[in-house]
């Protein structure tokens, strides 16, 4: 009989909870923040631990957010989602687990704005809280548009959802400065004509609409920028295409003739397929990154006419996905094979007019294996030529050939800063593609994608980076 007192005993102490009035939580944070996100439009979910560091039970007889249902904050408190619960229970030295997530109301102010609540915490008459806050912005919100012609101003961001057409005949400019948010699956599609002429100082930005930082370099957010076609003069200068499935389309099959586009100081990268694809269509290019992407940094297919000029391909993929890519960074063809559902396939073919690499830096993390992958078809010209370059080719890959390479330095790192972490193709002062460009074409563009002068050395540096030496005097 004893021992089965002794028993309950024990048992009607384990239910005893944390009585003291001093009893404190411990939290994994004292604040949790959001990025800044677009008004309207949730945002991701964070969360808070909250922490029973006693050798009991701690029962808290409420979780409220301050404002209550005023509040832009949602809570979900170890699988209840509400606003405010009670008598929640945390077992002897665990925790549990709070989601947040959060909403801003317009105010039709271009400025960012502030949202601040708090989540109260109600234990033995003992009241503690965790802040909130949360950044928003306003925006223009363009929603499965078909466009005039039009102008699109740095006053405040661009939401598109789903797509922005740009129609045959009409004009989309866009200001220096403008940025440009897509929500997944959406993008820019241009059967007119795109002018998107950003500064130095002032960029264009096209990304997706995700801001919060685990989101930075995470591809595949959104669809891309198409340019049909038929869609004629182009324009994109200084311009950031980042994060999406392809960053660039020139051209598509489906659609007669040819798409052109002037690109410059473009910095294109993290696309989960590739940065530029273009078909049978024109660029010309000259101070561009092409960077880290899933498949190609750039395909041009179908034939065409290209020129880049004074361009780093660099496509250090990695971090992603669990597939490694075996795919060159830079693919150049006049044939394109398309597999059916059905069965079989369908092949298009076009003349490759000439497709030009001047002072340009081909590479990427492939290992032994080439960045440049050639696809000759004798039924179309096949006209190429990589002049005063660095490429990631093997031993193996002939270069003999001066009607197609001259000047080539083949197989050697080119020394970035950081292509991983740091996603910064600027050149290492040890690089071998310092100094070794051709002079006229450096004097043709004389300053690189950061505005440093190429003319002011020894030589031009290969690629969109000139390296700046420091001196006494600067």
């Amino acid at each position: 009989m004893s021992l089965l007192s002794i028993a309950l005993l024990f048992s009607c102490e384990d239910e005893k909870y944390v009585s003291s009035s001093d009893v404190k939580l411990e939290f994994s944070t004292d604040t949790v923040m959001f990025d800044t996100i677009f008004t309207t439009i949730g945002s991701t979910t964070q969360h808070l631990k909250v922490y029973n560091p006693y050798d009991q039970k701690l029962l808290i007889s409420s979780i409220r957010l301050a404002k209550g249902e005023q509040s832009n904050f949602r809570l979900n408190v170890n699988g209840t989602q509400a606003n405010q619960v009670f008598n929640v229970e945390i077992p002897p030295k665990d925790s549990i687990y709070i989601f947040v997530e959060v909403t801003v109301d317009p105010n039709g102010n271009s400025l960012p704005m502030v949202v601040k609540d708090s989540i109260e915490f109600s234990t033995n008459q003992s009241l503690q809280d965790v802040n909130l806050i949360a950044w928003g912005q306003d925006f223009h919100l363009i929603k499965e548009a078909r466009l005039s012609t039009q102008t699109w101003t740095a006053d405040k961001p661009y939401l598109v959802y789903n797509y922005a057409y740009v129609d045959s005949g009409a004009v989309l400019s866009i200001e220096p400065g403008a940025k440009i948010y897509f929500h997944a699956r959406s993008g820019l599609y241009v059967k007119g004509k795109l002018d998107a002429e950003g500064t130095y100082d002032e960029p264009i930005v096209f990304q997706g609409d995700r801001l919060e930082d685990v989101y930075k370099d995470v591809p595949d957010q959104w669809s891309g920028v198409v340019l049909f076609s038929g869609s004629h003069d182009n324009v994109l200068d200084h311009v950031e295409i980042k994060n999406a499935n392809i960053g660039l389309q020139v051209g598509n099959i489906e659609d007669e003739g040819y798409a052109s586009v002037d690109l410059s100081n473009a910095k294109i990268y993290n696309h989960a397929y590739a940065g530029i694809f273009a078909l049978k269509s024109k660029i010309k290019a000259y101070n561009c990154l092409i960077a880290n992407c899933g498949w190609y940094g750039a395909a041009l297919l179908v034939g065409g006419d290209y020129d880049f000029y004074q361009t780093t391909i660099a496509n250090y993929w990695g971090g992603y996905t669990s597939t490694s890519r075996s795919t060159s960074s830079l693919v150049i063809s006049n044939l394109l094979i398309i597999d059916k559902e059905s069965g079989g396939s369908t092949s298009y073919v076009g003349d490759l007019q000439h497709a030009n690499f001047t002072n340009s830096i081909i590479t990427g993390n492939i290992g032994s294996g080439n960045e440049l992958e050639l696809g000759n078809s004798d039924k179309a010209a096949f006209n190429f030529k990589f002049d005063h370059c660095l490429m990631q080719l093997s031993d193996t890959f002939n270069i003999s050939d001066t009607d197609h390479y001259s000047e080539i330095i083949k197989g050697v790192d080119p020394k970035f800063e950081d292509p991983y972490d740091g996603l910064d193709f600027e050149l290492d002062t040890l690089s071998p593609a310092k100094d070794v460009g051709l002079k006229s074409v450096g004097e043709m563009f004389p300053f690189d994608i950061l505005n440093q002068s190429r003319t002011s050395d020894a030589g031009p540096d290969l690629g969109a980076y000139e390296r700046i030496e420091k001196t006494a005097e600067n």
